[in-house]
């Protein structure tokens, strides 16, 4: 049952990394990583394809090697952050500490998002001349 739980969440979220790709407002990195996760614990054949496809294989092989978030999915992720999260703080949430815990919950994702690099390291001193 979890299997089939893991396989149908890995595609949904292949499905919103594909509609990211067309549309600039949806970050397609995120959302390729949580279907990597899922499917490298349900299908090694789902996994394995994710890797080898053309788009989306060389997302997910920056970050599970390099650790690294392509600048414009770093920039896409924190103007959604601060558009919805800041919305959500000013206009839906009432309590006080609610909005004081959004903002810290969402501050700590922006500070986490912008300490990974946006780029793969270099390999050696002689690249970067």
């Amino acid at each position: 049952m979890w299997r089939l739980v893991l396989l149908g969440t890995g595609s949904l979220f292949v499905g919103l990394a594909a509609v990211g790709v067309v549309l600039p407002v949806l970050p397609t990195t995120p959302f390729l990583l949580v279907a990597a996760a899922c499917f490298a614990r349900s299908s090694p054949r789902f996994y394995e394809w994710l890797l080898a496809n053309r788009v989306f294989g060389p997302l997910i092989r920056d970050w599970r090697e390099h650790r690294c978030i392509p600048l414009r999915a770093k920039v896409l992720a924190v103007a959604l952050i601060a558009a919805v999260g800041g919305s959500s703080a000013l206009w839906v949430i009432e309590p006080l500490w609610g909005k004081i815990g959004l903002v810290a919950l969402l501050s700590g994702l922006v500070v986490w998002l912008l300490r990974h690099p946006s780029e793969p390291p270099v390999a050696d001193a002689a690249a970067r001349e």
